[in-house]
């Protein structure tokens, strides 16, 4: 299996410097900030490219899974929720909440719901985290 890769630079002090990350494959680079993680200001941060690695890596978990169960998926779309809090006066990754919608023929909603609950149980990325945050699953057919 190949070895993912990014990088990141920050620049000054931490309250009014400058950051910036870039994904080792070149596919992605963007700036972050004090404010664009803290305090909700428009711009990236690191809990959001988390969030995005699991959106991901859920919705190829479940494909896997329902395909491998005989019953393909045409369209699985996952967000995912990546909360931030400061916990004992430091920064913590607190929870992580996915969203996931699926058209999947020939399935109903309780196969979809254990399916999404099994792939959200066994993806690399939630295997990664699990321990270490509260997730929360919420998934349910589109039609």
């Amino acid at each position: 299996m190949p070895t993912s890769t990014a990088s990141a630079t920050w620049n000054g002090v931490l309250r009014s410097g400058t950051g910036e990350f870039r994904a080792g494959s070149g596919a992605f680079k963007g700036p972050y900030t004090f404010a664009t993680r803290f305090e909700g200001t428009k711009g990236t941060n690191p809990e959001e490219l988390i969030a995005a690695a699991h959106a991901a890596c859920l919705s190829m978990a479940l494909s896997a899974a329902l395909e491998k169960a005989g019953t393909p998926a045409t369209r699985i779309a996952t967000k995912a929720a990546c909360t931030l809090e400061i916990v004992e006066g430091a920064g913590k990754i607190t929870k992580m909440r996915l969203e996931v919608r699926g058209v999947v023929p020939g399935l109903d909603q309780a196969a979809f719901a254990k399916a999404a609950e099994g792939a959200k149980e066994n993806c690399p990325v939630s295997k990664a985290l699990k321990g270490n945050l509260s997730f929360e699953l919420d998934a349910a057919l589109e039609r």
